[in-house]
């Protein structure tokens, strides 16, 4: 079903969410790579990485908020999703040093709560600015992958590296949703 942008606003904050997605797909693949370099070599360096990752969480939505400020759309989900990252964050630093099951457990709550919030944005901005269907699929499958993060937190072959597939993903979506959101930029210029 293709969409039509009607909101004035549309177009720049297209390419505000466009420039976004690029840099978080960027995040990402630095974060995994950093992952696969370091997890098994460097547990201190793996205990950082764990608590970057929701911090950084928290530095996208608040642009993610920056950049929807004009789109007349409620900025509610993105500030609970910003709170939800903040708590994660100090979760993860305090969950690690129990061990990596218990942060797991964290990882994988605040997978099911964004992964809703991502979810309902999603559908909510698929009518004003379309090209939203890889962030309404990474937000289903980040309440899945949440349940399968707590449920095998205790498996003896669970680690930092399962979490980096899940990043890796989610950079995938960031990346087809900015590509997406070039054809919106596009009809936007030529309409």
């Amino acid at each position: 079903m293709s969409t039509t942008t009607t909101s004035p606003n549309a177009l720049p904050t297209a390419r505000a969410l466009r420039s976004l997605y690029f840099t978080r797909t960027a995040f990402s693949v630095i974060w995994v790579t950093l992952v696969a370099l370091f997890a098994k070599s460097s547990p201190g360096f793996a205990t950082m990485l764990l608590i970057i990752y929701p911090a950084w969480d928290v530095v996208g939505t608040l642009l993610d908020i920056r950049a929807n400020k004009q789109s007349g759309t409620s900025l509610m989900p993105q500030y609970i999703n910003a709170g939800i990252s903040i708590v994660t964050t100090i979760a993860v630093a305090i969950a690690i040093q129990k061990g990596v099951p218990q942060a797991l457990i964290v990882f994988g709550i605040w997978a099911i709560l964004t992964g809703v919030i991502q979810l309902v944005l999603g559908l909510k901005r698929r009518i004003a600015l379309g090209g939203q269907w890889p962030m309404i699929l990474s937000g289903g499958q980040s309440t899945l992958a949440g349940v399968s993060f707590i449920v095998m937190a205790h498996a003896p072959t669970m680690g930092i590296v399962n979490l980096a597939g899940y990043s890796a993903f989610g950079a995938f979506y960031y990346l087809l949703s900015a590509i997406r959101l070039n054809k919106t930029i596009k009809k936007e210029l030529v309409g």
